[in-house]
């Protein structure tokens, strides 16, 4: 079956072939399910002036609440802002009827945080470079 097919191998993503990936798959994942409830959630802490020094970015779908990004402005880190946007992003989270929030984080970023948080670690990846871990982690809402 595969017989008239040619295979190529790249050292980056050609953008025609690459958008062709991202095409199929997007048409296969709506098909399989609904991604139109997929809904972004972000919060951020501004400086009076509106300066972005802190924020929380990420979505919700269903029960689940995804952290995909915290940053606080190095300046202003381990004062307790982080801890609070990743409270407040729960909390608007839990409103729209999450029961649980997840993320994912290197061992150079913020682990020790989010487990001070309540989230544990559900998966744990080895390999990256000397030193280096990825880990999935969860927290249940109350």
């Amino acid at each position: 079956m595969n017989g008239t097919l040619s295979f190529t191998q790249h050292d980056d993503v050609p953008p025609d072939a690459g958008a062709r990936v991202d095409e199929g798959l997007e048409e296969s994942n709506q098909a399989a399910a609904p991604l139109h409830d997929v809904r972004p959630l972000s919060c951020f802490a501004r400086t009076p002036s509106g300066e972005v020094v802190g924020g929380a970015v990420g979505r919700t779908w269903g029960e689940c609440g995804e952290l995909q990004q915290l940053w606080v402005e190095p300046a202003r880190r381990r004062r307790g802002l982080g801890a609070q946007l990743v409270r407040l992003f729960e909390s608007q989270a839990a409103a729209r009827g999450c029961r649980l929030c997840y993320l994912e984080t290197w061992s150079f970023q913020a682990p020790a945080l989010y487990g001070a948080l309540g989230y544990e670690v559900q998966a744990r990846i080895d390999g990256f470079g000397p030193g280096l871990t990825k880990f999935l982690m969860l927290r249940r809402l109350p």
